[in-house]
């Protein structure tokens, strides 16, 4: 589907690779910002788009759309120095004043108040957005509002100071409420509270490496880049606080050394964790380094990543007729979403047009694009803070995850499973490949089946996680749980190692404490048959037979249908299975059964070989300990 508004002509000499330049994002901007004004109330205090609406009712829908949409025109106006071409400032000015005329009110324009995020929370999420965008655009905006709204806005803000926020990223909506009243002169010890509560929690969310975990979980996903890294690097550059700039700045460079991986050569991130309707607002953070100098990228490659994924989804249906981001993922897909999810939610991808704030001068903007990592040559990253394991293949473009360490269970929720979860539960994702839905056979997935009933991975335990040369591993255990039937088997677990080498992916799994009579099932990618992606599985120990091909008829966000390889085998006591599984661009790489040429697999370790060059991988448990290499012992 072609976007519903005009764009410049590609300028493939300064981008080669997408064609896009700042006139492009400008671009996109603007007709993102006129299709959405199209649904706002008379007083433009709310843009009720259309949808079904989220939890949160329709009067909240209406603040996300004025909030969300606000960001993406200041990121514009504040990057071009204050030139508004379009008025979108005046009109957020009149939707200011009408919106915080009466809080709380049930007329045309009132905004809901901002309470505590277990009784009417969404607003304090939209506070930031608020805050930010009088921020970015104070002298043009806030400077010019008469005074009596000036005090009005405040109030509604200070909702935010003093409520509670969900117990994640949501800590740093209320840091960013007071950083806005900081800069204006309205700080008090209420401010500085609530920024000194944030920041303490951002520090033991920290778990090194670049990666924050989104609350006292083991939350990672694309939170980190768009919220946890965004929100105090960009008020330390704002602010100019240097000794902010360099603690959050470094951390946002460290995180950037792999996130910068995971952006497939087509431009599309890692269809991985919640909220993915935000789309290319998984830019942001690419962007948010080039612009305060915190990244290990060039220029050219960070613009390559930025408008990559910008394009990627507009050229992909994310609009619709109307120009509105849809809710999903290339076009509308209802499995992406979720509960909080309303008509415009997807308009948190206006973080990406952070990148307007880099001017026109900017080497953002002026140096040639240069390849994205994935593009520059075959290879595998382990990030052991977050437990996950990147595998990236040049020729095919595909980048893909695999998950030992990431899960959205929280520290005070038990692991009984009404479903699986995934978003976080399956083993592995990828750029070209989203999960199947609840209800639909899991991809990507060990299931345990104890009397007809399946398990669920819920909680992650990462063993660890390393890589040499081309190769690397990480490692997890977790508690099989059952959504229908007894919750648990008492002593069931099952340990999971997958080495990536090349294409490959050796998967192995040690179940131990499973009753007579269990089974295992084993799933691979989930691809659509008319998709030009080869999705292989192919059994080395402990499966009884070739795999089968199973059908997930409710697809996934890349194909209306979808379907799996499978491998099955019993269980009972402690038993070993091992795998080869494979997603590639076709034709792929060729039967996985000439791979590797043998494999010897007990209750304490695995050995396989590999048919090129003879390297060896070795496996052992009790602790996980894996070595890769021309010998037994590897490097």
């Amino acid at each position: 589907m072609s976007i519903s508004f005009d764009l410049p002509a590609a300028d493939r000499a300064r981008s080669p690779y997408t064609g896009y330049t700042r006139a492009h994002w400008e671009a996109v901007a603007d007709g993102l910002l006129a299709a959405a004004w199209r649904w706002s109330t008379p007083g433009g205090a709310l843009l009720d788009l259309p949808g079904r609406p989220s939890r949160s009712g329709v009067r909240s829908d209406g603040l996300e759309g004025f909030a969300r949409t606000f960001l993406a025109a200041a990121f514009r106006v504040a990057g071009a120095g204050g030139d508004d071409p379009h008025g979108w400032l005046d009109r957020y000015a009149r939707g200011l004043a009408a919106g915080t005329r009466s809080p709380g009110r049930e007329d045309a324009e009132s905004w809901p108040l901002i309470l505590d995020h277990d009784v009417q929370g969404q607003p304090m999420v939209e506070s930031a957005s608020v805050a930010l965008g009088l921020r970015l655009t104070a002298p043009w905006l806030w400077e010019h509002l008469d005074e009596d709204v000036r005090d009005r806005v405040e109030q509604w803000l200070r909702g935010a100071l003093r409520h509670t926020p969900a117990p994640n990223n949501w800590y740093l909506f209320p840091y960013t409420v007071a950083g806005f009243l900081e800069s204006v002169g309205r700080g008090d010890a209420d401010t500085a509270a609530a920024r000194r509560r944030a920041l303490e929690l951002l520090e033991g969310w920290y778990r090194g490496g670049g990666w924050y975990a989104d609350g006292d979980g083991r939350a990672f996903d694309h939170y980190n880049g768009w919220a946890l890294h965004l929100y105090p690097v960009l008020d330390a550059h704002l602010a100019g606080d240097g000794e902010a700039a360099a603690l959050y700045g470094g951390r946002l460079r460290a995180h950037l050394e792999g996130y910068a991986l995971m952006f497939g050569a087509d431009g599309a991130p890692l269809h991985f964790g919640r909220s993915l309707t935000y789309r290319f607002a998984a830019s942001a953070a690419v962007s948010l380094g080039a612009l305060t100098g915190h990244t290990p990228l060039t220029p050219g490659a960070s613009r390559r990543l930025a408008s990559g994924s910008l394009r990627h989804f507009l050229d992909r249906g994310a609009l619709t007729a109307d120009g509105l981001l849809s809710l999903g993922w290339h076009g509308p897909h209802e499995a992406t979403l979720q509960p909080y999810s309303g008509p415009a939610s997807p308009y948190w991808a206006s973080k990406a047009f952070l990148a307007l704030l880099a001017p026109g001068g900017h080497p953002l903007w002026t140096a040639t694009e240069e390849p994205a990592p994935v593009e520059e040559a075959d290879r595998v990253l382990a990030l052991p803070a977050p437990g996950l394991l990147l595998q990236a293949t040049r020729g095919d473009g595909i980048v893909r995850l695999h998950n030992h360490g990431s899960d959205h269970v929280r520290p005070h929720e038990g692991e009984a499973a009404a479903e699986d979860d995934p978003h976080y539960g399956r083993q592995a994702y990828s750029t070209r490949t989203g999960p199947t839905a609840p209800g639909n056979a899991a991809d990507n997935h060990l299931s345990v089946r104890v009397g007809g009933h399946s398990s669920v991975r819920r909680r992650v335990r990462p063993l660890g996680a390393g890589h040499g040369d081309g190769w690397g591993w990480a490692a997890s255990w977790h508690r099989p749980v059952f959504a229908s039937g007894p919750p648990m088997v008492p002593g069931l677990r099952v340990e999971s190692v997958t080495v990536a080498h090349g294409v490959y992916e050796l998967r192995v799994h040690r179940v131990t404490g499973a009753p007579a009579g269990a089974r295992v099932e084993h799933t691979g990618w989930a691809t659509g048959p008319d998709e030009p992606l080869v999705s292989a599985l192919h059994g080395l120990h402990g499966w009884e037979g070739a795999p089968e091909r199973i059908r997930a008829p409710q697809g996934t966000a890349y194909t209306r249908w979808a379907r799996m390889p499978r491998l099955t085998g019993a269980a009972g006591g402690t038993s070993v299975h091992v795998c080869l599984a494979a997603l590639a661009a076709a034709p792929g790489p060729g039967p996985l059964a000439d791979a590797v040429t043998e494999v010897v697999a007990g209750d304490a370790e695995v050995v396989a070989v590999w048919a090129e060059g003879g390297v060896r991988t070795r496996i052992r448990f009790d602790p996980v300990r894996v070595t890769h290499g021309t010998g037994l012992e590897g490097t």
